[in-house]
């Protein structure tokens, strides 16, 4: 590329302000991926892209409007930013955008502390067609496997630069390795269907391909023989694959758009209990190799480690400019966005407290009750956290599997069990989600 992403930054918003625009920033992303399936075998598909997209966001006043485009001639680039700035004059004013002061911007970092991109060349595709082809044959050995759905090993680099008008410019490189396998057991209606996969930034952190096919094997024919669960209050512990999207919720329910909007059933109990006492969640965008790390968020001020959630209380909300402006608070450097889009928070790296109990004994703890390794669909009440999910897992009796379950649904109020729950020690610390398995007593679960 001859060009590089912080030039087009440059380029970018030379065009905004010629173009009339009072303040503009703008993004470019250069990246490359490779994909391999395997099927059977066989090489099933293979794909490389290469490719640059730019963003821009241009304000009028109290206006803004946000353009994107993949053609970074300069005649495009041009004529981008005349639309951008024709678009915000259309556009209703906002009292709340704006870009970020200059004492509120990064002026320093250490991108290599955080180690987000592996210097090596981009892998050969004959060695990620083998590693696929070494994760079906795993999984397709484990007694009970009738197919391999699909293994796949990917590879992707992205070179990402963020430039605003107010005087900021940064950029940062990412890679990201993965593998992954999704087998079949079974035949005909009594067909199950599991994965494993893992995603690292550095090739030589990943697990190797015949521990991730035998896993999705293993797993698929664990769920064999399912059968709906009993209808009733019950405990549930949540395996670790899907305990995270219990704090996601809690994340969401936190972040500052919907807390602004007052969709939040979290909008009034800042500085309250919401997790059991003992608990944290901490947030931490500068772990080293971990890909949700980033130095500076996308409205360009320097992210930092800070707590959520405190010894179970709530501390503080998920926010970027506009929204800390419209609540009145300080923001959090929580800005993300996309080349075509403004920018809205988002939570960086997050890791829960974790207990002093395995999961299997928390399951002994349980008793009878179900455990949760999947999950479909979603209901969650914004404003009161009622919640409501489809589940398959196993069934557990004294404390022991006993069979695979599935079609069960299970219910409760988000905001009352996240307090009474129970957390395991079994979370994966490389993982920017860092969140153990999760007991929870007394859900309401149906299925027969």
């Amino acid at each position: 590329m001859s060009v590089t992403p912080d030039l087009l930054t440059e380029h970018l918003l030379d065009a905004a302000r010629r173009a009339g625009a009072d303040a503009a920033d703008a993004m470019a992303i250069a990246g490359q991926s490779l994909a391999i399936d395997v099927r059977a075998g066989q090489l099933e598909q293979a794909e490389r892209a290469e490719g640059v997209d730019i963003g821009l966001r241009v304000l009028v006043g109290q206006r803004q409007a946000s353009v994107s485009a993949s053609d970074i001639s300069a005649s495009t680039i041009t004529a981008l930013a005349e639309r951008a700035v024709a678009m915000a004059r259309e556009a209703p004013e906002d009292p709340y955008i704006g870009l970020a002061s200059d004492d509120l911007l990064a002026k320093d970092w250490d991108i290599a502390a955080l180690d987000l991109c592996e210097d090596a060349p981009e892998p050969e595709p004959a060695a990620l067609q083998e590693a696929a082809r070494a994760a079906e044959a795993a999984a397709q050995a484990v007694a009970g496997v009738t197919q391999v759905q699909s293994a796949s090993a990917v590879y992707d680099r992205r070179q990402i630069a963020l430039a605003t008008s107010a005087g900021f410019a940064g950029g940062y490189t990412l890679t990201d390795h993965g593998l992954s396998c999704v087998a079949i057991a079974g035949q005909g209606a009594g067909m199950e269907r599991d994965h494993d996969g893992d995603g690292r930034v550095y090739h030589a952190d990943l697990r190797s391909p015949e521990e991730i096919g035998r896993l999705a094997g293993e797993r698929a024919v664990e769920r064999l023989g399912a059968r709906k669960p009993p209808t009733g209050a019950y405990p549930v512990l949540f395996d670790e694959r899907v305990a995270r999207s219990l704090i996601g919720h809690l994340l969401g329910a936190a972040n500052g758009a919907s807390v602004a909007r007052g969709a939040s059933w979290l909008r009034d109990r800042l500085g309250e209990q919401v997790l059991p006492e003992g608990m944290d969640i901490v947030e931490d965008p500068h772990r080293p190799r971990v890909m949700g790390s980033r130095p500076f968020d996308a409205e360009g001020l320097p992210t930092r480690r800070r707590s959520l959630v405190e010894n179970g209380v709530l501390t503080g909300w998920i926010l970027d400019l506009a929204n800390a402006r419209k609540l009145g608070l300080e923001p959090t450097a929580n800005a993300k966005r996309g080349v075509g889009s403004p920018p809205s928070p988002g939570s960086w790296n997050i890791a829960l407290t974790q207990g002093t109990k395995s999961r299997d004994e928390l399951l002994r703890d349980m008793g009878t009750g179900l455990l949760v390794t999947s999950m479909i669909g979603s209901t969650i009440n914004p404003n009161t956290g009622d919640y409501s999910r489809g589940v398959s897992g196993f069934w557990v009796e004294n404390g022991e599997i006993s069979h695979a379950i599935n079609e069960g649904t299970i219910a409760g109020s988000l905001p009352e069990f996240l307090r009474r729950m129970t957390p395991a020690n079994d979370a994966r610390t490389h993982l920017s989600h860092v969140v153990p398995s999760l007991l929870v007593e007394g859900l309401t679960l149906a299925g027969a």
